[in-house]
């Protein structure tokens, strides 16, 4: 029914503009009815961060960033949901057109520059739910005007501890100037001290709620180095890489659109995220996990991420292409490839190819 539904408003969505095609989706979300999922198959359960998950396909932030479709997503048979990038005051982003659809390379460049309510409409959202169904990611950001952005995030623990399962620190979006900064070792040390504490002390109130920091796919294997080191130091629960891209593969068929600026994200973000998450694997020895995300358009893909070293999974750009029943495509697709190998659990597939892509 979902396949079917996606095949008859596909073309309508691709005659509007790509932002406004987006809104139209998440309302559709929003009124339309959906039923339950599935129950995942079990082998496809993932333990990670103190968090029971079903399976390992979530979507990623930008999708929802005011949490306003958390539960029909769910009910499209995700595994987990992560809302945002959420400021502290509102913010516009930046000028419109700011997201391009290059339809022939199954790819979104978007500069979207951190649109955002602020935090009070989305954690209003978040406490109408029934608390404790389903797996629900904060992903928190800075102001573009903000003179102490660190501060932005400690305030960001502090307003949804009491609704989140777990934070993302979003310190790699390349669409506000000097944001990716905050990556250096020394103030990505200072900054992840200061959030660190807010979890410690809210935790009190609301229990230990696990912090990710989201990473670029383009940073040397030296700034590489210098993250995990941070973060290994700093004990934190797990780190998403990566977010988009700033570079314009040479394979890119929409050579007009790609001049654009902004994140480049999709099926060509797919080979270089990757190999970037399989070289942060080899560097954190097993100490936290990772969610893969990045170019994931149907099964080969997720389980190459897996092999690459990741835990769990997200998705956003490939559901502009491949449509709402992508999620339980993939998960489907995860459990006949299971049994095809005889698996009985993902554990055997984490990793096992990171050192090939390290070195692709």
């Amino acid at each position: 029914m979902i396949g079917l539904a996606s095949q008859l408003t596909r073309p309508l969505l691709f005659g509007l503009e790509p932002e406004t095609a987006h809104r139209a989706s998440v309302m559709a979300l929003k009124y339309l009815p959906l039923p339950s999922p599935p129950a995942a198959d079990p082998r496809l359960a993932v333990e990670a961060f103190g968090l029971a998950f079903p399976h390992p396909v979530g979507i990623a932030a930008g999708f929802d960033k005011g949490a306003e479709v958390v539960d029909p997503l769910l009910r499209l048979g995700f595994g987990f949901i992560e809302v945002g990038t959420i400021t502290p005051r509102p913010q516009p982003g930046n000028p419109r057109p700011r997201v391009f659809r290059l339809t022939e390379d199954e790819a979104v460049i978007n500069r979207l520059g951190f649109n955002s309510e602020g935090h009070a409409a989305p954690h209003a959202r978040l406490r109408a739910r029934r608390k404790g169904i389903g797996i629900v990611g904060i992903n928190v950001g800075a102001n573009k005007e903000s003179t102490d952005r660190a501060a932005d995030y400690v305030t960001g623990i502090e307003v949804f501890a009491d609704v989140a399962s777990y934070f993302t620190v979003n310190i790699s979006s390349p669409n506000t100037p000097g944001l990716r900064d905050l990556q250096q070792a020394t103030a990505l040390d200072d900054l992840l001290a200061r959030v660190l504490d807010a979890r410690d002390r809210v935790a009190q109130m609301h229990g230990r709620k696990p912090i990710l920091v989201k990473i670029a796919p383009d940073l040397a294997e030296a700034d590489l180095d210098d993250i995990v080191r941070v973060a290994r130091a700093r004990a934190i629960d797990g780190l998403i890489v990566s977010n988009t891209t700033l570079a314009r593969p040479a394979s890119l068929r929409e050579t007009m659109l790609a001049k654009e600026a902004g994140g480049l994200s999709g099926k060509p973000l797919f080979d270089a995220s990757t190999r970037v998450l399989a070289q942060v694997f080899e560097r954190v020895e097993k100490q936290f996990p990772l969610i893969g995300v990045g170019g994931i358009d149907g099964v080969d893909a997720a389980f190459a991420k897996l092999e690459a070293g990741a835990s769990l999974l997200q998705l956003y750009s490939a559901m502009v292409f491949k449509g709402p029943g992508l999620p339980g495509d993939i998960t489907r697709g995860l459990a006949e490839r299971m049994t095809r190998e005889g698996l009985e659990s993902l554990s055997g597939v984490i990793g096992r190819r990171a050192a090939e892509w390290a070195r692709k």
